[in-house]
């Protein structure tokens, strides 16, 4: 099993930032996708930000190209999410994902792991 544990989100003005992490613990693989993805109330979970662990490859979702930059700590087994200039369109429960390989993919279907969520909440 694998363990996922977010930390970061709060309340913040539009225009403002946060920081989510996302610690790993558990079980360990040769190779994994990190990601995140979101799910505001009434709407489809949505995917925000990849990453191939071994590579460094990173993909964004359209609605954040641009504003938020995935990362990770090799050392800490962490991975964050950079959120800059934040929108009221942005508020959501965010999910730190992992999935097993070197197939990255948008689909939530894809991610066996799943973090508890965090709330980030964009006041305009």
């Amino acid at each position: 099993q694998v363990q996922l544990v977010e930390s970061g989100g709060g309340l913040v003005q539009a225009g403002g930032s946060l920081r989510l992490s996302c610690a790993a613990s558990g079980r360990t693989f040769s190779a994994v996708v990190v990601g995140w993805f979101r799910q505001a109330p009434g709407k489809e979970r949505e995917f925000v930000a990849g990453l191939r662990w071994t590579v460094g490859s990173t993909y964004y979702g359209d609605s954040v190209k641009g504003r938020f930059t995935i990362s990770r700590d090799n050392a800490k087994n962490t991975v964050y999410l950079q959120m800059n200039s934040l929108k009221p369109e942005d508020t959501a429960v965010y999910y730190c994902v992992v999935r097993e390989g070197i197939i990255w993919t948008p689909l939530a279907s894809g991610y066996a792991y799943w973090g508890q969520g965090t709330q980030v909440t964009v006041s305009s």
